[in-house]
């Protein structure tokens, strides 16, 4: 008797669980035939109790990647922040083992064919990294360089580049900001000429996450001189091509050991077959690939500001001033239930998004809502649970310090607040009319 979807799939899960730790040492990938490409939404009855869209398959899901996080990545993050970087390769090759590095793309090129709401589980559970650079440069991996290559890439391109950025053994990273246009994307100057069956691709890319270590970028360039939103196309290029220039690792405020870099292209060429779908459509993929974005990365940093106000209510329980625990201040307990409300508000909007996302709706104005409050809502924490760490929260030996430095990234990357808020006006019908 054949076994029904779920079914599978939750054995799937458990044969990831118990055999990752043989698995991650073999260098095999765990085997996920029998699992559908297509998504398919968990039911009703499949909720688990005490919350909104997670099942037993999404909690068994985070326990076998805390297990990696716990064994493979806290132990070394103090290390890799000290050197400024991570070793992506190897750190992506456990988790592509271990089939985290595409939960919800598609069977046949070696992913779990399981709906988004996967992918933000795992976006929560990385919020358990001790530092925000790591979990930036996977969600680069799985939410944010892949999504248009996986939804309308062609058969020979998933091959080549989808199918080992899952499996851990390419390490991507997205070419969209420059030095003159980061949030707005329309305004973006590099270009690729088509010359035969070739783009030639000249200009540079700011600001790029895994740019010193990656394979290969998801590139947005202009592929024409029409509108700026139709002029664009995402390009498949690998990052060793002649002509392709690492110009320098940039020193940042905060997520030091993530690698982030400046990019130039002289005269790159490139096969019109690493095309990702239609010519001129690269615009609204990056517009759809933001949306996962965004989402993305709320879910991470929830579970870091979960984390945060925990560690200060245990730090504050223990400190004394006045001869008092700082926390039964009522100024302190009380800042700290205002925060942890506002974190559940969040919550709650992100996982109402995740549920009408995976049933096929346009979420982008509630994603920018999200975002946006998570950028301030982080800096509001990062900043008050500091506080309460008196001189210990201004040294670099506590999580809440690095939080604060990491967190303010959020309302500048993937759309600075600012256009959050023009979005959103946009939504609302509330801007000048032209």
């Amino acid at each position: 008797m054949a076994l029904p979807r779920g079914a599978v799939r939750l054995n799937q899960l458990a044969i990831r669980r118990n055999f990752y730790k043989f698995t991650c040492c073999l260098g095999v990938r765990s085997l996920c035939d029998n699992v559908s490409s297509k998504p398919v939404p968990s039911s009703a009855t499949e909720i688990v109790g005490d919350h909104l869209i997670y099942t037993r398959d999404h909690f068994a899901m985070q326990e076998s990647l805390r297990k990696i996080i716990d064994q493979e990545i806290n132990p070394h993050v103090d290390q890799w922040e000290a050197e400024g970087t991570f070793p992506a390769h190897k750190v992506f090759k456990i988790l592509g083992n271990a089939g985290f590095l595409g939960v919800n793309k598609p069977v046949e090129y070696g992913g779990l064919g399981l709906d988004f709401s996967y992918s933000m589980a795992v976006s929560e559970e990385l919020g358990h990294i001790r530092c925000g650079g790591i979990p930036m440069a996977i969600g680069v991996q799985t939410d944010m360089a892949t999504p248009a290559l996986a939804r309308f890439g062609s058969a020979e391109l998933k091959e080549e580049f989808l199918l080992p950025s899952i499996a851990g053994d390419k390490v991507a990273c997205l070419g969209v900001s420059e030095v003159g246009a980061g949030s707005d994307v329309s305004s973006i100057l590099t270009k690729a000429v088509k010359k035969g069956d070739e783009y030639v691709i000249n200009g540079g890319k700011m600001w790029t996450t895994n740019g010193t270590q990656a394979d290969w970028i998801c590139l947005l360039a202009n592929t024409s001189d029409g509108p700026p939103h139709k002029n664009k196309s995402l390009i498949c290029l690998p990052m060793n091509l002649p002509g392709v220039h690492i110009a320098r690792k940039i020193e940042k405020l905060g997520m030091w050991s993530s690698d982030t870099a400046e990019v130039f292209f002289d005269d790159v060429r490139v096969p019109c077959k690493n095309l990702i779908g239609q010519e001129g459509m690269g615009f609204t993929y990056q517009m759809l690939q933001f949306q996962e974005e965004r989402l993305w990365a709320v879910g991470n940093v929830l579970t870091m500001m979960d984390n945060i106000i925990q560690e200060t209510i245990q730090y504050t329980r223990q400190r004394k001033i006045f001869k008092l625990p700082v926390l039964y201040h009522q100024s302190v307990n009380f800042r700290l239930a205002e925060l942890q409300t506002e974190v559940e508000l969040l919550r709650s909007l992100l996982h109402r998004a995740t549920a009408l996302y995976i049933r096929g709706n346009d979420v982008t104005k509630l994603a920018s809502m999200a975002k946006l409050k998570a950028g301030r809502l982080a800096r509001e924490v990062g900043d008050s649970c500091l506080q309460y760490w008196g001189g210990m929260g201004f040294t670099s030996d506590v999580l809440v310090s690095r939080f604060y430095r990491d967190s303010r990234l959020i309302s500048i990357g993937g759309g600075a607040d600012e256009v959050m808020l023009a979005i959103i006006c946009k939504y609302m019908d509330t801007l000048p009319k032209k």
